[in-house]
């Protein structure tokens, strides 16, 4: 695999991340989710999840 000087030795694109990371610092990405979540749901969710596995 040819290194691209664009992107990480992880094959990271860097500029995508710096991008995305200037948008989250502006409240421009993807954050809406994080407000709609309902953390208290989430947990019951999931030790039901956990119950149902035994």
């Amino acid at each position: 695999m040819a290194n691209n000087p664009k992107n990480s030795k992880a094959g990271t694109n860097v500029q995508k991340v710096k991008q995305q990371n200037q948008m989250a610092q502006q409240g421009q990405y993807e954050t809406e989710f994080a407000d709609e979540t309902d953390a208290q749901e989430v947990k019951k969710q999931n030790q039901k999840s956990q119950q149902n596995k035994k």
